[in-house]
This record gives C-alpha cells, structure tokens and sequence, in this order.
C-alpha cells in the first residue's frame, strides 16, 4: 500500500483506502502563502465521485477490515506511533503549517505541539473506555455497552489545521470508527503529510481517509452520504445550520463547534499588567482567528479609560511581521477572501466607534495579507463589530457600570462559546462565571485549551464537546444487553 503523495506534476493528491491517487476531473487547485500571496502547492480536487469512493472505503473498513477487529489496546498503540511520527516531523509540519496559514512560527511550532499531546492523550484514554452494569430488579443481568458509531465524516477549519483535525481524528480512532476526513482548501498541507504515516503506523486501509476540495463539492457530499453516520464540523455558525439540515435527512448524529463573540470581562480590581497582556492575547493571538477569541472587551467604568490608552499603547509595539521571523507576533491572515472580510469590518468600525489603534494595513508591507492590530472603543453592544464574528485582529472594547451590566452585556449575543472574566474577587468572578451562557469560562486567563477538559458552546456556538473523555463519547453509541437469568422469564403461559 502507499504511493507517492505528489502526483507526476507536483499536485498533493487525495488519500482513500492507503493509496495517493488522483480524480476523475482532473482538477486541481492552488493554495497559497498569505504573507507573500504566491502559490504554494497545487492540490487534486475531489468531487462527489471521490467522496463515495472514500466513504465508500471507510465503510468497508469499518463493517469487514481488520480494524473491525481491533482491539482499545491495538488502536492506543496505532496513536501513540501516530503521536512518535508527528513529534519526529514537528519542524517541518510547524514550518508548513505557519507558511500555509500566515501564522507566526513559533504557534505554529506550539500546534504541531498541541497535536501531539491529542494523540496521546486519547491513546490513553482509549483503554479506559468501559461500560456499565445496570442494577435492574429482575432476575437478569444488564448490561451498557460501548461501541464505536460507524463512518465519521470530519470537516475541519483553516485557522488551526492539524491541530483541528487531531482533535476530531484521535478520538474517532481511539473509538474505532473509521473516517474520512476534509481539511479546509485553504490549509489542507499538514493533513497530506501525515497521510504519509498513516500505513507506517499501522492503520490498515480505509480506516482514514482524505479528501480535498470545496465546501459545495466536497463537504457537502460528505454531510449528505448515506454511508456516513456522524459529522463532526469545526466552522461558521452559517455553515453549521446548512449541516444540520442536510444531516437531518439520514439522521447522522452531527458534533458543531462553530462561532463566537467572547467577552473578556475586566473589573477595576483585577491585576492592571495582567488584564492588559489578557485582553490583547485574547483577541490577538494567531491574527484574532481564533472562534473563541475574545472580541468583546467588556471594561468597567471605573478604569476605563486609562485600560483603553494602556491597551492601545502596547498595541502599537506588537511586532507584526514575516510569519517564520521567530520575532512576529502577528502575521497574516490567512487568504484574500479573510483579508477584505476584516477590512470590510474595519471600514464599519469606523463608522459605528473610536478608533485607539490601527484600523489600516500596515504601510511596511507591500504583499500579504496584514492588518494592523485594531482597536475599537465607546462601542455599543448593538454594533456589528460587536454582534457579528469578524474572525481578524479586530476588538470591541465596551464599557460598563457594575456587575449586573457586565453580565447582561455578556450574554446579550447569539453565541456562547466562551468567555473570561478578570478580579481579585474571587466571590465575583465565581457570581459571574455561574451567569455566563458560555461553555468555556476562564478567569484571569484567556485561551488556555487543555485537552483533558471539554470544549464547545452554548446557544449559536454549535451543539455537542470536544476533548477529554467528552470527545470520545461523540464517537460511541450506548447498546443495552439484557440476560436472563431466570428459569421461566416470561410466564406467559
């Protein structure tokens, strides 16, 4: 099994049951480094032909291959290998990750990074998948069963490439499932190099597959197949209800985790050094692409003022520059499309609040897709750069008087994903956390992701979780086994 992941002229090719093999269009399409705008490979296109032949792949693997008949030992083995091959190739896969997504390199060495630390992490668990015994009253034995779901369909974002797709593939695995997996067509690179070890690791054949293309072409096919039996989708609000609709029709299980408008929350007697470095991290970090991200700056009035010069005035020396230069902190973000979506938004911005800082291009760069770090104050809550997901280093900054108004302005969107929330107070901070509609809270922090605890959303931000035991449990479906164990169960007659 295996062949060459470059077809005869340089295109990375589609990975279905252990084989690089091309399409029957014999389209392919270009993918591109942000911070310079010239193409960076070629990629084979898949069509609804290609996804029926991995899905179809991905079935026979799951109903009759040898991974039907794996054990949690086996496939913890298959992940700690897959985690071994990852950490071997860190330097590469950080370089092509930060050259393919516009980020800076050194998050981009902490993805790759992150990576690892999912596929052990689930290489772990998965021997620790057990079911139950149900004490029922009759003279039987009950029992819970855990088994894996079928034929995942995994359809991951751009902003976090691999890092996305470990997050959906090593559960998946570790519950037996088998995949068939879509990398966003901006970022799909990361995900064709590790196909490269897929074989080498033991998985057998079909058990993950991947298909590049578009979301109308290839995503959508993926969602719509009948052989598939779970979707699991990293992306818009937007996408994610044409997802359920379209599962709806065959009632897949379908996992969401979509978009969001984060408050980070900062009361008067929070830590000064502290909260500014938060505030900026939050809504900067990895261009401000990041879906919990947090936009909204709820401040209270009491430092207001004096938060807003004091964030602006670091938001300045934020070194914004070329993605492998170890100095940047900010990058590109990653295609011209996102490039005129945020400058759209800034162009709003200036009609709807102040402007502390940036709001433009940065005038040192003549190619790429820069943005300066931007800083919107006096917003309302009502504004469009603060009810809608910009997705670029784009922040709201909004005043308010007292804890209930924090809270109500908190909650007055339609997302909940996440949220944060800065005092000394530690009887405040835990009376707002327990108001919050979010399904990620931090206090004084912002952004730490540990894969042993769960993530994912209320309300708009999308349905199910990610990570821990959570993110298995997405995988598995529950079988009821009832034994007898009396002479005349029934006694019918």
């Amino acid at each position: 099994m295996g062949s060459n992941m470059l077809s005869a002229q340089g295109a990375y090719r589609l990975y279905i049951e252990g084989e690089f093999v091309g399409n029957e269009s014999g389209k392919t399409f270009p993918v591109y480094d942000p911070s310079t705008e010239e193409v960076l490979a070629e990629v084979v296109e898949a069509s609804a032909v290609e996804v029926d032949l991995a899905v179809q792949a991905a079935r026979r693997a799951f109903d009759s291959g040898p991974w039907s008949k794996s054990t949690p030992q086996s496939r913890a083995q298959i992940l700690f290998k897959l985690a071994a091959k990852v950490r071997e190739h860190l330097p590469e896969l950080a370089e092509t990750e930060t050259r393919n997504t516009g980020k800076p390199i050194v998050e981009g060495e902490g993805d790759i990074e992150g990576v690892i630390e999912v596929f052990e992490y689930y290489a772990g668990l998965v021997t620790k998948v057990s079911g139950l015994v149900n004490p029922v009253s009759a003279n039987a034995l009950s029992l819970s069963l855990k088994e894996p779901i079928g034929v995942a369909g995994l359809i991951v974002p751009w902003n976090y490439p691999l890092l996305m797709a470990a997050w959906k593939l090593a559960p998946a695995i570790a519950a037996g499932c088998t995949c068939v997996l879509k990398p966003a067509e901006q970022t799909p690179l990361t995900s064709m190099m590790l196909a490269q070890w897929l074989e080498e690791v033991g998985l057998p054949p079909g058990v993950v597959n991947i298909v590049n293309g578009f979301g109308e072409t290839c995503g959508a096919p993926i969602v719509e197949h009948p052989l598939v039996d779970k979707i699991a989708f990293t992306g818009s609000t937007e996408v994610g209800k044409r997802i359920v609709r379209s599962a709806a029709t065959t009632l897949k299980r379908v996992t969401l985790e979509l978009g969001g408008k984060s408050p980070n929350i900062f009361f008067a007697d929070a830590d000064w050094e502290a909260s500014i470095d938060g505030a900026l991290f939050g809504i900067f970090i990895n261009q401000g692409e990041v879906c919990s991200a947090g936009s909204r700056i709820l401040v209270e009035q009491k430092i207001y003022k004096p938060f807003v010069e004091a964030m602006a005035e670091k938001a300045r020396t934020i070194r914004i520059g070329a993605p492998m230069d170890r100095a940047t902190k900010l990058g590109p973000v990653v295609s011209k499309d996102q490039y005129d979506r945020v400058s759209q938004y800034l162009a709003v911005g200036k009609t709807e609040a102040k402007v502390a800082s940036g709001g433009d291009r940065p005038i040192a760069f003549d190619k790429g897709y820069y943005i300066e770090p931007t800083i919107f104050y006096d917003v309302d809550n009502s504004a469009r750069i603060a009810r809608e997901e910009i997705f670029g280093p784009v922040a709201a900054v909004i005043p308010f008087e007292a804890e209930p108004d924090a809270i109500r302005i908190a909650n007055d969107t339609p997302y909940g994903l996440a949220a944060a929330v800065w005092s000394r107070d530690i009887y405040k901070a835990f009376r707002v956390v327990k108001q919050l509609r979010a399904g990620i809270v931090w206090v004084n922090h912002m952004q730490p992701t540990c894969v042993e605890a769960p993530w994912g959303g209320y309300k708009q931000s999308g349905t199910g979780r990610e990570l821990g035991p959570w993110g298995i449990e997405e995988y598995l479906e529950t079988k009821q086994v009832h034994i007898n164990l009396s002479e005349n169960p029934i006694g019918w007659y």
